[in-house]
Formats: structure tokens, sequence, C-alpha cells
């Protein structure tokens, strides 16, 4: 039985120096999550236009679902201007005003939440009031066994100690990078190295997991008080758009199926490094990759 999952929040283009790709941390995790054998899906909102309806059938050729991206005749499409640096780490500029700020939740969408095992969602597409109050509802309305992955994913200045900390509140496992750690020691006053500051996050938000990526230096997991470290594997990088995403869904998918923390780690590694070698969030993912996971939940 395929393990239900959902990504709920921003859905739109890329606008990287290649050309447009689909993107938005959500919808690649539901993307990464459906390649690996997931029933997954994206929950979110696009503007009724060309750019629009490219996303909606972007995710069909994908094999996603369309019924939880609602459409919006007053707002145009997400897009994000995407620069990519020398070592291929992207550089975002994010359009505001668009339409996954006004994210609507319907029964439709409640009967998703009602039914996941898993849920990812971030603090970027929380930005808006709207959008903030239908996560907030979504993601309240999934089980008490669902797996509430909160990516933090700091962008620009769209984010509050309070739509942080509520968030946290609201999950019970937490992604987050390197870049992000120190932000969040800073705001909670964490002291001490990284294994330290986490453990404490994990304990006063009563976090079942905890996982931060540190780029071509690998991860960290934490989980039930195991540890699992991992050196990171060395590959040419053409950009790094939705590498942390990929990642989110390997180690989201390890830990529904209760694979040993290593092995999760391990997993989740490969599966980012490869999108680092590809241009944009949502590549064809290879055979060799895509077996290691669905060997697991066939």
């Amino acid at each position: 039985m395929k393990y239900k999952v959902i990504g709920i929040g921003e859905i739109l283009w890329d606008l990287l120096p290649s050309g447009k790709q689909l993107g938005g941390a959500p919808t690649n995790f539901a993307y990464h999550a459906h390649a690996l054998g997931a029933d997954a899906r994206v929950v979110s909102r696009v503007g009724k236009s060309a750019l629009g309806h490219e996303i909606l059938d972007r995710l069909r050729t994908l094999g996603l679902p369309t019924d939880g991206v609602g459409v919006d005749a007053a707002s145009p499409t997400g897009t994000v201007t995407v620069e990519v640096q020398p070592d291929g780490q992207p550089r975002f500029t994010i359009h505001e005003n668009v339409a996954w700020d006004r994210i609507s939740i319907d029964d439709t969408s409640l009967e998703f939440a009602a039914h996941a095992d898993a849920i990812c969602f971030g603090s970027l597409a929380q930005r808006c009031d709207i959008s903030r109050a239908a996560i907030r509802q979504f993601v309240s309305r999934t089980p008490a066994s669902t797996l509430r992955v909160f990516d933090i994913n700091l962008r620009q200045h769209f984010y509050s100690r309070q739509i942080i900390e509520s968030s946290l509140t609201l999950a019970n496992a937490l992604k987050l990078n390197d870049a992000e750690l120190p932000v969040l020691a800073d705001m909670f006053n964490l002291s001490g190295d990284a294994c330290a500051q986490i453990a404490v996050l994990a304990k006063r938000f009563d976090l079942r997991a905890v996982a931060l990526t540190r780029g071509a230096n690998g991860s960290l997991l934490l989980a039930d008080d195991v540890w699992s470290e991992h050196p990171g594997l060395r590959v040419k990088v053409v950009d790094a758009v939705g590498a942390g995403d990929a990642f989110t869904a390997a180690w989201t998918l390890g830990l529904l199926a209760r694979q040993p923390l290593d092995e999760i780690n391990r997993r989740a590694n490969e599966l980012a490094a490869f999108v680092c070698t590809q241009s944009g969030a949502t590549p064809l993912l290879p055979q060799n990759l895509k077996e290691l996971f669905q060997r697991e939940s066939s």
C-alpha cells in the first residue's frame, strides 16, 4: 500500500537561466515523493492564466493529481527569478501577491488531510494571512499519527518568530539547513554545537525527528534519540535548486517505512546529490534511485 503524502504551500515557476522549471518547496517535495513510489499530491493555487494552465499540465505529465490545486481568477501564477551562483547555489527573488498567497481549503482538501500519512509545509507560503490560515487549518486536520514535516525554508524577509514558533508547535518533524539553524539558534537562544541545538529544539517542540542538511557536507539526522551523520557526496553541481526538497521526500518516506536512520540518511543524500547534477528541481529520476525506495514500499 502506497503512503499518502501531501505538500501544501507554494507552487510556481522557477525562472532559471536555462528556462522555466516547475518549483516551490512543497511541490518539489510532492514530486519526489511520487517519483519514489508514494501516492503524493500538492495543495496550492495557480492563476487563471497560461502560466497557471501550464503548471496544471506539468503536474499531469509528472503523474501528480491536480484536484488540490485551485485556480484564482484575480491573482497571477507564482514565479521566482533564480540566479545560479558559480558554486551552483541558487539566489531567489520571490515575487509577491500571487495565487499561492491565497490558498483556499475546501471539503475535498480536508479529506486529503484526514487520510495523510505525511504532510510537508513551510514558512514561505505563510507570508500572507489567507494562506497561513489555510495551511494551519489543513495541517490541524491530519490524524495524530501523521508525520507533520515543517520544512522551514527561510526566504528573504518572508518569516517571523511567530510564524516559526507556531509552525514548530504544529509540526512533529523539522527539516532545516545549515544556514537556517543559526537563525533559529539566535531566535530561541540556543547554545552549543549543532547537535546540542537540534536536541533542544526536538525536546522543546516535542519533535519526532529533525533533519539538518549541510550541502556538500552531508546531513545530520535525529529520530527517537538516535543520531545519524552522513559526510555528503561529491558531484558536479549544475544547480542545487530542489535538492533539499528531494532530501526531505526521501527522509520522510524512510521515516514512514521505519528504515534504519543511517540507511535513510544515505538514500536521501544520494537523491539530493543526483538532483544537484540536473537543471531544475523536478528532473526525471533514474530507475536505480526509484527502485531503492519502491522496493521497500511495494
